[in-house]
């Protein structure tokens, strides 16, 4: 049979209506939905190109013919061309048949709604026997069939598989909530903590799949330890402010301190103060940065001005003990001469002077005193010990004290001789020998006096 136009008409029996397109989607509308815990469905595997001729056949007159378990039927009437050409239309709709049964099984893989792919399947095979495709037709409804069959098993594993998910996802949240609360209640590093809990809160909303009302109780502890954290950080802020403002009040007083001894010179006494001041300094804290910036070179301003003051009439001290030391040194050898053996009272008479020019010359370097004054107690020594000398000679004592020995003697032998008259020769050699130790006592008491 053919219309007006002499296309093909597609009838199931002798009064059946043309057959319009298939009530299906075509391949290229029907897309893969990922589950829940397959973000990239299984690709779709499109059935190669089946050949008709196994599976049906078209006449001359155009009826078309597919064999079934049953025996063949008519699917149609093809009167668009030959025979081959109305065989390869029919071919083709099995195709796109299978396509879509292929589509399905896919979908089925990748975890989508399998309440909706056993639907589809179903309803699939129940136009299966009515289809005008000419190829394996029971090849597809076996395939569907196992659709149906394995949707409610894949509808089973893809619920546990969600509910795997939203329990390790659940996990995830319980975490970032207990490390958020540790954050809140622990660190002290405040930039890398706020940090951190910026990038929870990232994750956070990366993660989905979580039961409502656990996500909502999850959501305000995890709001609660952020809030407590940035209270305890601006707290902290807060008191550094106010540490940082007490510190710059400090500072300010010592900037005043050190400037009022700025002009001191006192140097050795008000170095001392400028180090107890730098020591107050360094505890008072830190002021706010600029501030104490500013303070800083303000005091450090005050402080160089004493010192460079010190330092230069240390470099002017200096240089004057430098010069005294050149004129001790040109004293020194002026009156190296000084020789009491000349003459005593010359010789003291010049040390008295030497010793006054010394005093009036003033101080020389310090690693140059003890050198310098060793000369002069040498000088000194020289003319003490003679003075020595001369005093030990002119001393009453001494001289009197020889006398005494030599009256001893003159006793001893008057004894002797009186004593050797009466003819008491035994008396007589005592005293003399008595007479004699008297005699070297009297002549070490002179010859002592004598030798000084």
């Amino acid at each position: 049979m053919s219309d007006s136009n002499g296309t093909a008409k597609d009838t199931q029996d002798s009064g059946a209506p043309k057959p319009g397109p298939t009530p299906h989607p075509k391949p290229h509308a029907m897309k893969p939905v990922p589950g829940p815990s397959q973000p990239h469905p299984h690709p779709v595997v499109v059935p190669a190109v089946s050949d008709p001729s196994a599976w049906g056949r078209v006449d001359e007159d155009g009826t078309a013919w597919v064999k079934t378990a049953e025996g063949e039927r008519v699917i149609g009437s093809w009167q668009a061309g030959d025979a081959a050409e109305g065989l390869a239309h029919f071919g083709r709709r099995f195709d796109d048949l299978a396509t879509e049964v292929a589509l399905l099984e896919a979908r089925l893989a990748a975890g989508a709604d399998a309440r909706k792919t056993k639907a589809a399947a179903v309803a699939l095979a129940e136009s299966l026997p009515t289809a005008a495709v000419i190829g394996d037709i029971e090849s597809l409804a076996r395939r569907l069939r196992a659709i149906a069959e394995h949707s409610e098993e894949a509808a089973a594993q893809a619920k546990e598989e969600k509910e795997r998910a939203k329990h390790e996802h659940t996990e995830r949240k319980e975490a970032l909530c207990l490390e958020a609360e540790k954050i809140a209640a622990e660190s002290t590093q405040w930039k890398a903590a706020g940090d951190r809990l910026r990038e929870i809160l990232d994750e956070w909303k990366s993660i989905r799949g979580v039961d409502r009302k656990v996500d909502d109780a999850l959501w305000k502890r995890y709001s609660k330890a952020r809030e407590a954290f940035n209270r305890r950080r601006g707290a902290h802020f807060a008191e550094l402010d106010r540490e940082r403002a007490a510190a710059k009040t400090r500072k300010e007083e010592l900037c005043v301190r050190a400037e009022e001894l700025s002009g001191s010179t006192d140097w050795a006494g008000t170095a001392a103060v400028f180090r107890d001041l730098l020591t107050e300094w360094k505890a008072a804290g830190r002021a706010p940065r600029e501030a104490d910036e500013a303070l800083w070179r303000r005091f450090k301003s005050a402080q160089d001005v004493f010192f460079a003051a010190r330092n230069a009439a240390v470099t002017e001290r200096d240089a004057e003990f430098e010069h005294n030391a050149t004129a001790k040194e040109e004293l020194l050898r002026a009156y190296e001469h000084i020789d009491p053996a000349t003459g005593l009272d010359a010789a003291r008479a010049a040390l008295r002077e030497l010793q006054d020019k010394w005093d009036a010359i003033g101080k020389v370097p310090r690693e140059r005193i003890q050198e310098l004054e060793g000369k002069l107690r040498t000088i000194e020594k020289r003319v003490r010990e003679a003075a020595d000398a001369q005093w030990r000679r002119s001393d009453p004592e001494a001289v009197a004290r020889a006398a005494q020995f030599r009256e001893r003697v003159a006793q001893f032998e008057e004894q002797a001789a009186k004593a050797q008259a009466a003819g008491n020769t035994r008396d007589a050699e005592k005293a003399l020998a008595q007479a004699q130790q008297w005699r070297e006592w009297a002549e070490a008491a002179e010859g002592a006096v004598s030798n000084l």
